[in-house]
């Protein structure tokens, strides 16, 4: 007997019991379908930590400066000075101050936008582009303007799409709107686009700091990230000489971080998920042994006309394999059905873009593990079947 025979016996004994069959690949269905929704969703959530920090600029180490109370402080002059002191490791550098001040359009108060205080490098920084108008200038910060660039939330909803050339109150004081930052989120209030930047003098100025806190260096290269990162360090420590009152983050290492937990959470669940193959795999042995018992009379037959063991064993193994790869096929079209349902249902419940995706290398994976665990828990049943004895075979009842 060829191995398209061996098939051919293998659908027909299938077909034959459907509710069975349907019952044996159950395990295996299940099974592959929650590992490729897990792995699917592990991808969304990777891609979309992806694309959130690019856009806050993976390339940017953030400095928080924590010694207000000590007697060493570090001015804005010195860390350009740093920035102009390591060129090989830093093209642009920002202050950032927060403002908590009230923001104000008429009579109507903005109580979600953000306020904060920045130079001209921070559009470079923060991958800005400007969909009317101009960004802070360097003249701004000198000589402590009253000039604001506004999101396209603002813009949209209270400008109507014209607000350079406007005015807003910030703090109870004016600021003249000299530019709008393209849409980058939703463009809905409370996201990214709800913002104002101002001069960083300004802001301090508004603020009442004695003292910047806050920075933000662009990297030449997120491959510097370490290093760059040590260098200012090593030049903050040269000024505090104390590690705990001032804090370097790089957004590149962050991200390393997340996407690194989000891997491990995944792998454990999707072998979690994986444990019901292994029942499924139980399963179709348990089948296949009721229909070894089942067929004892056509084994006994066969074995009779002259069928060898491995014939006979090549037969339950491929019938076997057959039952779990069919199983494997459903459940991957399970899986990207529920992968595709579940970025619908994520999109509409939540303020952000998940897109459920299984990778295709994964999807083969799995497919190749269905058929293997049917292979695998087949072969004891088959060997039994291929070890009969025709004659008792033939008196069997």
């Amino acid at each position: 007997m060829n191995i398209l025979q061996t098939f051919r016996l293998a659908f027909k004994s299938i077909l034959s019991n459907k509710a069975r069959s349907v019952l044996t690949m159950l395990g295996i269905i299940i099974g592959l379908a929650a590992v490729i929704i897990i792995v699917g969703l592990g991808n969304g959530l990777e891609n979309y930590m992806t694309e959130s920090f690019q856009n806050m600029g993976t390339n940017v180490l953030t400095v928080n400066i924590m010694g207000r109370g000590s007697t060493r402080s570090i001015s804005v002059d010195a860390m350009y000075e740093i920035l102009d002191k390591y060129p090989q490791y830093f093209a642009a550098m920002s202050p950032t101050v927060s403002v908590s001040g009230t923001v104000k359009v008429g009579s109507e108060e903005l109580s979600s936008t953000r306020v904060t205080g920045v130079n001209e490098d921070y559009r470079t920084l923060s991958r800005y582009t400007m969909s009317g108008g101009r960004f802070i200038r360097y003249a701004d910060c000198l000589t402590r303007s009253k000039a604001a660039v506004v999101g396209s939330y603002i813009d949209d909803e209270f400008y109507n799409g014209t607000a350079v050339g406007s005015r807003i109150k910030i703090s109870g004081e004016f600021y003249d709107i000299v530019g709008v930052i393209s849409e980058r989120a939703d463009s809905t209030e409370g996201s990214s686009d709800d913002s104002i930047f101002i001069a960083y003098s300004t802001a301090a100025k508004l603020s009442y700091m004695g003292t910047i806190s806050n920075y933000s260096f662009e990297m030449v290269s997120e491959d510097l990230a370490s290093e760059a990162r040590e260098t200012l360090q090593d030049e903050l420590y040269a000024v505090f000489r104390n590690s705990r009152l001032y804090n370097v983050t790089s957004m590149a290492e962050m991200l390393d971080t997340m996407t690194s937990m989000i891997s491990i959470v995944v792998t454990i669940l999707a072998v979690i998920a994986a444990i019901s193959l292994l029942v499924g795999g139980i399963g179709i042995m348990n089948i296949m042994l009721v229909s070894v018992s089942e067929r004892t009379r056509e084994i006994g037959i066969r074995k009779a006309l002259g069928a060898k063991k491995r014939h006979i064993l090549q037969q339950f193994v491929i019938e076997a394999g057959t039952t779990s790869s069919l199983g494997g096929l459903i459940g991957i079209a399970a899986g990207y059905a529920v992968s595709e349902a579940a970025t619908q249902i994520i999109s509409s419940m939540m303020d952000a873009s998940v897109t459920v995706a299984p990778t295709s290398y994964m999807v083969l994976v799995a497919f190749c593990i269905s058929a293997g665990i049917g292979i695998l828990f087949g072969f004891l049943p088959a060997r039994k079947a291929a070890r009969l004895n025709p004659i008792d075979a033939l008196r069997y009842e």
